[in-house]
């Protein structure tokens, strides 16, 4: 293989083309003086990106008087290099190949590159690969004949096509991908050369496999499609035959074999069949396959050959009617080591050099990564994405299906169209278990539509510094209030889609500055702890989830140093093993994260069982599968790790499988794809938007707006709906702009207000308005990009955000929103009659605008401790120092409190003794001369003495229901914050409501007003 391999890089530096060779294309020549638009540099952390610019280059072979070049100049600790991405696609199909020039340092390095082909984009293209050696000082001319480039398995972008066929009609750019290390190299005249050898006309089929069942039949449908789209020139003969395989011809089917003709003048596109036939053997058994070979004089078949598969057969782990514990031993004892490994393996979509590879390493699992969508991101493309997959599953003889996975964080959110919600530090804010519970529903709907039975949410880490870049994924920085919203794992697991609970464990405690991930600072980095502050911050959302059933759970790639050093948390045996698998009984199976395997320290071989036998179940390889397969199977046969531990995980990932009944339903259920963004659904997301925005000041009540109000809008907020969406929207780091279908706040407001004036940077004209309302706050990100410290970034409002502000406030009254994933910086606030978080709201602007001219009153409470300066982080709810902007729990409320507390009477009075007890305490308390007009209250002594015992009844019904003690315990709230005493007991008494003490949280807040 290197022999060979070595020939074709040689082969990569030629003489100059055949005198009969077509004009070369010049695609970039770097003359201008400048760096071309659209050439520009990236890499894995912001010292990877490496520097250009355009020097003078006449010392080139054959450079023309004043030739210039692109010198490179790089210090790369993973990845880098750059691309020159075009604005329109180029057809190259005339060409024989890829050339440029480049002025090597001689290192010896070997220097991949890459074209981009078809898709909607540069950045939706599907990558194709060669390489060249730099084992010249000086100028050389690269040529790389298209015939030898191959598809890139290590990273195809989202939305790229993935046919696998370098088609060059419509190509988008290249890109050249430099060695790690420091160096420069310089580049010059990239062109496509030479003239291309005949196209054949290429054969297809209208599937790549076939299944069928004993005594039935295929047809087999073949299209033929011409290089230039135009009909036949002349008759065209296609040969069909059945070829070998595991199916016996005679016994098992009847061979087939022919010519289908298609005559000259027809159209490209057309197609004719033919018909496979199976037989009935009586026998029970596993399937069986029936190659179908494609041939023709001037033809080009299928880039894989299409396979009739005669359906496995009257064996017990099919039967529907079996206990599942019978099916998977049943099962279990058909696989071989093969087999099980496969279950154990999940590749990227992407990442498919063949989508028959599915079969061929008997693969158990697929995941898109945020942002690997089908080229035509819809989900009906993602359905059929989806069962082209599980379809190449039928080709294994056991025919055990995939299982796919998704990172659907907040709705089925990388698909253009879907519902979105808040993400979860705004559903956090809603402190409604209930709703969080309806979102997953929601989100399982959608997701299930699609084909997709697996979500890799929710996020139960428990953020405890703001400066995290993964913040917004946290319900909150309190375990009790990320517990109670442990309800999105019922949504998501009743209604058809396995929860993931992640990531497993402590990933929320990372350190400032820990990260030992690039440039990031606090991201996958060390949790230093005690083990019993792990368990009681931590581990308690994960215990929560384990009692609900959860069927899967996500290592951290974090660390944790629990006193003897740290240690990744996917080598964390004493973790997985003792702690999750062991004490909290854990049933499901254990899913690493992206790559994460790969940060163990040792070789690959060490990674993978140290892994394994630390618990893990199924490895996210995601790009190498091949290896991953045949190093587990090694290790395995080696000794180094136990088939019972093999055993084990393959069991366990079976169980889930046969729990969601993918045996007999491997298949989306299209009948759903209309739920897909319905506005039933999206009205529940405009709820959560409503409930998760949090009024931190009101002065003079100015909140809510009147209806009548003339509003002037500003600040950078107001109208993106990619900016309120946030990051893992569409893609994995989202993006500002119109991404995908919804409203924003902006458009919001308008629907609202008699009228609106709207100016980004309020450099409109101020006057006539009665009301500013600036909407800014942060830009997305994700994990740790978003990271505090990496690149610059800060939790400061940027200087036009800030400008906005104080233009608009100065000038009228004004509400200010934060639009972000976590607190921000605010300031001085004493020129500003109204705040509000307003979160990551999703795509439903409406529910941003609800409260904010009171169609809904504000509920929400701030998840997180809100600071007053970043020099307080880490600040949390608990600390023996505790002097917040807005403490934990915080949030105004434009809702009447003696209605409110009526409300909760009412509902108790149809519960048990107990509750019926409370709401008898309530009565006397509700007198209107306890309150004032405003439905506040007037004495409030009576009121929280009822309050206080009322309280205590409730904690023990049997009957009662955690809103109804919320709306207990609000009044309470409302008391303490009009008081604007001790911020550390109101935050300590939201703490105890979550946990379910009800008076100690009510003592807690009568005590703070003293």
């Amino acid at each position: 293989m290197w022999t060979a391999l070595a020939t074709l890089i040689t082969s990569l530096v030629v003489a100059p083309p055949a005198t009969a060779a077509a004009e070369p294309l010049t695609i970039t020549d770097f003359t201008s003086g400048g760096v071309p638009t659209g050439v520009h540099a990236w890499g894995n952390d912001a010292a990877s990106i490496p520097a250009l610019t355009t020097e003078p280059a006449t010392d080139r072979p054959g450079a023309p008087p004043g030739n210039r070049a692109l010198r490179s100049a790089f210090a790369i600790s993973r990845w880098g290099g750059w691309s020159h991405d075009l604005s329109a696609p180029q057809d190259w199909t005339p060409y024989e190949g890829f050339s440029f020039w480049v002025r090597g340092a001689g290192s010896g390095q070997r220097i991949f590159f890459e074209v981009k082909d078809g898709g909607g984009g540069a950045g939706k293209a599907e990558l194709f690969e060669s390489s060249f050696t730099d084992d010249t000082v000086g100028w050389r001319q690269v040529r790389a004949p298209f015939a030898g480039f191959t598809r890139r398995t290590d990273h195809q972008p989202g939305g790229a096509p993935t046919d696998g066929e370098l088609d060059l009609v419509a190509m988008w750019g290249y890109a050249m991908r430099l060695p790690t290390g420091t160096g420069t190299l310089m580049w010059d005249e990239v062109q496509v050369y030479g003239t291309a050898p005949p196209r054949p006309v290429r054969l297809s089929t209208d599937a790549p496999v076939y299944p069928v069942d004993e005594q039935g039949r295929a047809e087999v449908r073949v299209t033929i499609t011409t290089t230039t789209g135009a009909p036949l020139t002349e008759d065209l003969a296609v040969d069909y035959r059945t070829g070998a395989g595991t199916a016996t011809p005679g016994a098992d089917y009847t061979s087939a074999q022919g010519t289908l003709t298609f005559r000259a003048g027809t159209a490209s596109g057309a197609s004719k069949a033919f018909t496979v036939r199976t037989s009935q053997d009586g026998q029970d058994e596993v399937a069986e396959t029936i190659p179908i070979e494609l041939s023709g004089p001037g033809t080009r078949p299928p880039a894989e050959a299409p396979v009739v598969v005669i359906n496995a057969h009257g064996l017990p782990y099919l039967n529907a009617r079996l206990p599942v514990k019978k099916r998977i031993a049943d099962l279990l004892g058909r696989m071989t080591l093969e087999e099980k490994v496969g279950q154990m393996t999940q590749a990227e979509r992407g990442a498919l050099a063949r989508q028959s590879d599915i079969a061929t390493y008997l693969l158990g699992s697929l995941l898109s990564g945020g942002g690997s969508a089908p080229a035509r991101n819809t989900p009906r493309a993602w359905a059929d994405m989806v069962d082209a997959y599980q379809l190449q599953a039928r080709r294994a003889r056991l025919q055990v299906p995939l299982i796919y996975g998704v990172d659907a964080v907040h709705g089925h959110n990388n698909v253009v169209g879907a519902t979105i919600f808040p993400h979860n530090v705004g559903m956090g804010a809603t402190r409604d278990p209930e709703l969080v519970e309806r979102q997953g529903e929601i989100t399982a709907r959608e997701v299930k539509a699609t084909g997709i039975p697996w979500d890799f949410a929710p996020c139960l880490c428990v953020s405890r510094d703001d400066r995290w870049g993964r913040a917004y994924e946290s319900f909150g920085e309190d375990p009790a209030l990320v517990s109670r919203m442990a309800t999105i794992i019922d949504g998501l697991q009743q209604n058809g889609v396995l929860a993931t609970a992640k990531h497993y464990v402590g990933d929320g405690g990372t350190e400032y500055g820990s990260s030992t991930n690039g440039d990031f600072t606090t991201d996958q980095g060390i949790t230093r702890t005690s083990r019993q502050e792990l368990e009681a911050i931590h581990l308690a959302p994960f215990a929560e989830a384990v009692k609900r059933g959860v069927a899967t759970v996500m290592p951290s790639f974090s660390s944790v140093d629990l006193g003897s050093g740290p240690l990744k948390m996917h080598a964390q045996d004493a973790l997985l093993n003792g702690v999750l698998k062991d004490r909290l009984r854990f049933k499901g199976f254990a899913i690493s994260d992206w790559q994460a395997i790969d940060q163990i320290p040792g070789d690959y071989p060490s990674d993978v069982r140290t892994s394994v036998n630390a618990g893990l179940d199924m490895i996210m390889v995601p790009y190498a599968y091949p290896a991953f397969t045949s190093t587990l199977k090694a290790e395995v046969e080696a000794g180094r790790v136990a088939r019972k531990r093999v055993n084990d995980a393959v069991r366990r990932i079976l169980r889930q499988k046969f729990r969601l009944g993918l045996f007999e339903r491997p298949y989306a259920d299209r009948s759903r794809l209309g739920e897909v963004g319905s506005a039933a659904h999206r009205a529940v997301a405009r709820t959560a938007a409503a409930r998760s925005q949090v009024l931190l000041k009101n002065a003079g009540g100015l909140l809510p707006l009147r209806r009548d109000a003339k509003v002037y809008v500003a600040g950078s907020n107001a109208d993106d709906l990619g900016n309120q969406a946030g990051g893992w929207t569409i893609t994995w780091q989202g993006s500002s702009g119109p991404i995908t279908s919804g409203t924003t706040i902006l458009s919001a407001i308008r629907s609202r207000a008699a009228g609106v004036t709207y100016s980004r940077d309020a450099s409109a004209d101020l006057a006539g308005h009665d009301v500013g309302v600036v909407v800014v706050g942060e830009t997305p990100y994700a994990e740790g990009q978003g990271d505090v410290g990496r690149a610059g970034r800060t939790l400061d409002l940027s200087a036009a955000d800030r400008a906005a502000i104080e233009r608009v406030c100065g000038a009228m009254k004004c509400a200010v929103l934060v639009v972000s994933g976590r607190p921000m910086v605010l300031g001085d606030l004493s020129g500003i009659e109204a705040v509000v978080a307003s979160w990551l709201p999703g795509t439903e602007g409406d529910g941003v605008a609800d409260p904010l001219f009171g169609a809904v009153p504000y509920t929400g409470r701030l998840p997180f401790t809100w600071f007053r300066s970043a020099e307080q982080l880490p600040i949390n709810v608990g600390d023996a120092a505790y002097d917040p902007l807005f403490p934990y729990g915080w949030g105004l409320r434009t809702d009447r409190g003696q209605d409110r507390l009526k409300a909760a009477r009412g509902r108790l009075t149809g519960g048990d003794n107990l509750s019926r007890a409370a709401a008898s305490e309530l009565t006397p308390a509700l007198q209107d001369r306890n309150w004032h007009a405003d439905g506040s209250a007037r004495d409030t002594g009576p009121v929280l003495d009822a309050l206080g015992t009322a309280a205590s009844l409730l904690e023990r019904s049997e009957t009662d229901a955690y809103a109804v003690g919320d709306a207990l315990v609000s009044v309470a709230r409302d008391v303490a914050q009009r008081a604007g005493k001790r911020p550390d007991l109101q935050a300590a008494a939201d703490h105890e409501l979550a946990a379910g003490n009800l008076r100690k949280a009510v003592d807690l807040l009568i005590q703070s007003t003293r």
